[in-house]
């Protein structure tokens, strides 16, 4: 008697569903070789939405931080501890309000900052090495164009 839970009873999986976990392999191995690039220099991956939204000079709050990474405030408070205790960022208080405090990037970050984004860049003209210039306009345009349509399937679905 067959198992109905039984991988070899689902269906194979479709063209779209194969292509969408392509980009989920491609995703997590740049990551991989990007942290470690990274972490050899200071950073990692997980920094850079904060080390992104704070680039401006403007400091944040741990809740808009959260919302940009699009992660957890539990998640957030625990690397900006990590962040201030490598000296990538420093908590100043909020001028709007005595009990809260912000972000921002410590000057020794900003003058790093060109590093992260160095290895970021030649990464990528690494993977897309060997693609021509239309291919990788064509590749972004399509990948935007995703990106786009999960970010309204999310809002649609999740509020977000």
């Amino acid at each position: 008697m067959a198992d109905s839970h039984c991988p070899s009873d689902l269906p194979p999986p479709s063209e779209d569903s194969m292509t969408l976990k392509l980009l989920g392999h491609i995703h997590r191995s740049f990551h991989r070789v990007a942290d470690s690039q990274l972490r050899e220099r200071g950073f990692a991956m997980g920094q850079l939405p904060v080390l992104m939204a704070l680039k401006d000079g403007r400091p944040h709050s741990q809740a808009d931080l959260a919302r940009l990474a699009q992660v957890e405030q539990p998640s957030m408070a625990q690397l900006l501890a990590r962040m201030e205790r490598d000296g990538l960022v420093q908590r100043v208080p909020d001028p709007d309000d005595r009990r809260s405090r912000r972000v921002l990037l410590t000057p020794e970050c900003r003058a790093r900052m060109h590093e992260s984004r160095a290895v970021m860049q030649t990464l990528a003209a690494e993977a897309l090495d060997g693609f021509s210039a239309e291919d990788r306009a064509e590749l972004g345009r399509l990948v935007r164009r995703l990106a786009e349509r999960v970010d309204r399937m999310l809002a649609e679905r999740l509020g977000d």
